[in-house]
């Protein structure tokens, strides 16, 4: 597990253990997921499993009852995902769309109507999806582990997305406190 080890934080005599987390969950396929995202590529499986054909897909990303943003690859020393092109035209294209149609839209968002609004929540919605997939494609997926100062476990958390900096290491802090509250009210 060391070989994932990124830093080490000293937090009130306990250590936080900041690790990538080599065994993260595929959002797409774990998670309940707004849009579909739909891929086409002749090395790699990504997005969502389908039955489209580059055909179809493209055609129903022009429907006026659709939202459908495209879906790009970079592909050097790694993958990367966003909705719009890279500047280098070798390593990179378009792999597909993620999208989310009329029906989706309004189960999500209520209502009868697909207004101006609900489309561009949608909008919303589906760049975050491409956002936490590209996290996980890129490897920015963390988990912590807190230990004493002999090095015993005593609280350990994995599957953070994103910056670890904005979420985790909050919550790493809060559960060394919790411990060192513990300890405070039953000392060993």
């Amino acid at each position: 597990m060391e070989e994932y080890l990124i830093e080490t934080i000293e937090y009130k005599g306990l250590n936080i253990k900041v690790y990538a987390d080599p065994d993260a969950e595929n959002p797409r396929t774990a998670w309940d997921n707004f849009g579909k995202m739909v891929c086409f590529h002749s090395r790699y499986v990504l997005g969502d499993k389908h039955t489209f054909t580059v055909e179809e897909i493209q055609e129903l990303a022009q429907r006026d009852d659709v939202v459908a943003l495209p879906l790009y690859l970079y592909d050097h020393s790694g993958l990367t995902m966003r909705t719009y092109p890279f500047s280098c035209p070798w390593d990179s294209g378009q792999v597909g769309y993620i999208y989310a149609d009329r029906e989706m839209i309004l189960k999500e968002f209520g209502g009868e109507r697909l207004t101006k609004a609900k489309r561009e929540r949608a909008e919303k919605v589906l760049k975050s999806e491409v956002e936490t997939y590209d996290q996980l494609l890129t490897g920015q997926v963390y988990g912590y582990m807190v230990e004493d100062q002999h090095g015993q476990h005593i609280d350990s958390c994995w599957g953070f997305f994103g910056d670890p900096q904005e979420y985790m290491i909050g919550e790493a802090k809060s559960a060394a406190d919790h411990f060192i509250k513990q300890l405070s009210v039953n000392p060993m």
